[in-house]
C-alpha cells in the first residue's frame, strides 16, 4: 500500500467516523441527555430512598456499589443503540450502496460505524459517572487503567454486536428485538443492582451463565477493587467474542449479506 493509497483511507475513515460522531452530537437532547436523567433516576430511588434500607453490599455503601454497574449499562446500551440505528438508517436510505462501491475497504466502514459506538457508548459513562458524583462524591477509582481498559473493550463488544443485528435486520421494528428482549434481560440480571453472593447457590450457578456478569464485575472491580468472578477469564472472553465478531461483521460485509438485495 502507497502513501497515497494510505492517505486515502485515513481520510475516509477520519470522515465517516466524525460523521457518525456528529450524527450523535447534533442530537444530544435524545442521546445524551436521557442516560444522565434516567440514571438520576436510579440513584435517587434505589440510591437514597431503597439504599438504606439494604445497607451495604459486599462491604459498600450500596449507591457506591450501583455505580460501576449503572455506568456499564449505560455504555452497552448507548453503544449498540448507537451502531444499530446508525447502519440500519444507511441501509434504508439505500446510501449503505454508496460506501460499498466505493474505495473504501471494508474494514475502514466497519471501524467507521464501531469507533462512533465507541465514542457514545463512553461519552454517556463520562456522563453517568460525573453525575454519580452528586449522589457519592467521595467515590475513588481503584484500579484506572483496568476501568478504562474493560470500558473501552466492552463499548467495542457491543457497537459490534448493534453492526450484526443492524445488518440481519429488515425493520426498524427489528432493531428493537435484541435490546428488548435480550440485552435489557441479560444486564438487569448481570449484578448491575447486587452481588451473586447473595443468591442461593442454585441461582448462583444460573447466573454464571450471564455474560452480562462478567461484563459488570470486570467493570466493579477496576472501580472499586471486588468482583465475583475471574478477571482475566472476563477480559480473555470479552478479546476472543471481539476478534470473532470482528471477522464475521467483515465476512457478512464481503458477502453482502442482508445488504445488497
Amino acid at each position: 500500500m502507497n502513501q497515497k493509497q494510505q492517505f486515502n483511507i485515513s481520510v475516509t475513515l477520519w470522515t465517516l467516523t466524525s460523521k457518525e460522531i456528529r450524527r450523535f452530537l447534533r442530537i444530544w437532547i435524545q442521546t445524551l441527555v436521557p442516560p444522565a436523567i434516567t440514571m438520576s433516576l436510579y440513584f435517587v430511588i434505589f440510591g437514597s430512598l431503597i439504599g438504606p434500607r439494604i445497607g451495604e453490599m459486599d462491604g459498600f455503601n450500596y449507591v457506591q456499589f450501583m455505580i460501576p454497574g449503572l455506568i456499564m449499562m449505560s455504555v452497552i446500551t448507548n453503544s449498540y443503540a448507537n451502531v444499530v440505528s446508525s447502519f440500519y438508517s444507511v441501509k434504508f436510505q439505500k446510501s449503505i450502496e454508496e460506501l460499498l462501491i466505493s474505495p473504501m475497504p471494508n474494514w475502514t466502514i466497519l471501524l467507521g460505524f464501531i469507533l462512533g459506538g465507541v465514542a457514545r457508548g463512553v461519552l454517556v459513562g463520562m456522563i453517568v459517572f460525573f453525575v454519580s458524583l452528586f449522589f457519592y462524591p467521595e467515590f475513588q477509582i481503584q484500579n484506572v487503567p483496568l476501568t478504562l481498559l474493560v470500558l473501552l473493550l466492552t463499548a467495542i463488544l457491543f457497537s459490534l454486536m448493534g453492526f450484526l443485528n443492524a445488518i440481519f435486520a429488515d425493520s426498524f421494528d427489528a432493531i428493537s428485538v435484541v435490546p428488548t428482549f435480550v440485552l435489557t434481560p441479560l444486564i438487569y440480571l448481570g449484578g448491575v443492582f447486587y452481588s451473586i453472593n447473595i443468591l442461593p447457590d442454585f441461582w448462583r450457578s444460573i447466573s454464571m451463565a450471564n455474560p452480562m456478569l462478567y461484563v459488570v464485575n470486570t467493570f466493579r472491580e477496576g472501580m472499586l477493587g471486588v468482583s465475583d468472578v475471574s478477571i482475566s477469564f472476563s477480559l480473555t472472553m470479552i478479546s476472543i467474542f471481539i476478534i470473532i465478531f470482528s471477522f464475521l461483521c467483515l465476512y457478512l460485509l464481503k458477502k453482502g449479506i442482508g445488504i445488497r438485495t
